[in-house]
């Protein structure tokens, strides 16, 4: 009974001293957001505060156990030190992964808010967005090595797999081949600036807005709400097209196949008249020529801009449903015409023929 008092004691004094602390901090760090606006730092710290309870709880518990010089603890001290140790690590790393994450991320924000260039902020988001997963899988990496060096058996299987470690080297960068290759194109896009977060591609016919970068893989969201996942490496092996660099203004075609009737003149002036009330039109330029003739119609192409992909294709659609609309009313002898009439017998192409003149001889020329 007075053991489980003890270790009641400990774990209850442990817990209210580190909630103490972790309350006090975040009421600071709440009270510093709130003179300082402008400053989002002090606004992401308070997602420490579950790892900073942890990692106090776990130091003051150790502390408190001793002290309280609980039977169980002091039979097993040497588990229960290494289970403490373990958990501290963890805990650290953890709290090391959202310091880090609400460093990198409160520069950002500031970074963001200064900078006009959309297409830099982008671009230095694809970075950060880059950097704190590597430095969480870092930082995670580590803190596994670090509690695996605490078993004594690991110490040692650890000298031997550094004797051989060139074939353990070989044999991991066969077998890993696609996977690095993945990793260091992931580096390559952060750092090249092939494609950030927020760019307009098409990628296999299908375009969409690159919503998530990580080290292996990104994810393109399409039009239509779809979600496509491509090895990054794809990016950095094949050609695609990328319609945000350098701007995201875009010009955009629309084909009409008329009769060769069609006033073109006049759809042309009322071409113009419709992109003066469309809103979607950024006023940048516009054209509409006949690109192409057969024998049974003409190609007429309409040419308009928009500043970006997704008003583009609006224009297009309102612009390709208004030219056939006022062709339909006002000029139906435009539209493109199908012959379904059967070809004529051949007894009434005989007949319609001319009859040959009689007496031979050129024709005279008179």
């Amino acid at each position: 009974m007075e053991n489980s008092l003890r270790l009641m004691i400990a774990l209850c004094g442990s817990a209210l001293v580190a909630y103490a602390v972790v309350r006090a901090a975040d009421l600071t760090t709440r009270r510093a957001d709130a003179r300082r606006p402008g400053t989002p730092l002090w606004g992401l710290l308070r997602r420490c505060r579950t790892p900073l309870f942890v990692v106090l709880f776990t130091v003051l518990l150790g502390w408190a156990v001793r002290a309280a010089d609980w039977t169980p603890a002091r039979d097993y001290a040497g588990v229960v030190d290494r289970i403490r140790v373990l958990c501290l690590i963890g805990s650290g790393a953890w709290l090391t992964v959202r310091f880090a994450s609400a460093l990198v991320e409160s520069s950002y924000a500031r970074y963001a808010g200064r900078t006009l260039d959309r297409a830099r902020v982008r671009r230095v988001r694809t970075q950060v967005t880059l950097l704190t997963r590597v430095v969480s899988v870092g930082v995670g990496v580590i803190a596994c090595a670090v509690a695996l060096v605490t078993f004594p058996s690991f110490r040692t299987l650890g000298t031997s797999l550094l004797a051989s470690a060139g074939i353990i080297g070989i044999v991991a960068g066969v077998a890993a081949q696609s996977t690095l290759g993945n990793l260091f194109a992931g580096f390559q896009i952060a750092f090249g600036d092939m494609v950030r977060i927020g760019d307009t591609v098409v990628v296999d016919g299908e375009w969409g807005i690159v919503e998530e970068i990580t080290l292996t893989f990104l994810t393109v969201r399409t039009w239509d709400e779809r979600r496509v996942t491509l090895p990054v490496s794809y990016f950095t092996s094949r050609p695609f097209e990328n319609w945000s660099r350098g701007g995201a203004e875009m010009t955009g075609t629309v084909f009409l196949h008329c009769d060769h009737a069609t006033p073109v003149p006049l759809l042309r002036a009322h071409l113009r008249s419709f992109l003066d009330d469309c809103p979607g039109w950024d006023r940048r330029g516009w054209d509409l020529s006949v690109t192409e003739t057969s024998p049974t119609g003409i190609t007429v192409r309409a040419l308009v801009t928009a500043k970006d992909p997704d008003a583009l294709w609006t224009v297009r659609c309102a612009v390709r449903e208004e030219l056939v609309r006022w062709l339909i009313q006002d000029h139906p002898a435009a539209l493109p015409k199908v012959v379904t009439a059967p070809p004529p017998s051949p007894a009434a192409a005989s007949a319609s023929a001319p009859a040959p003149r009689r007496g031979g001889g050129p024709p005279s020329g008179g």
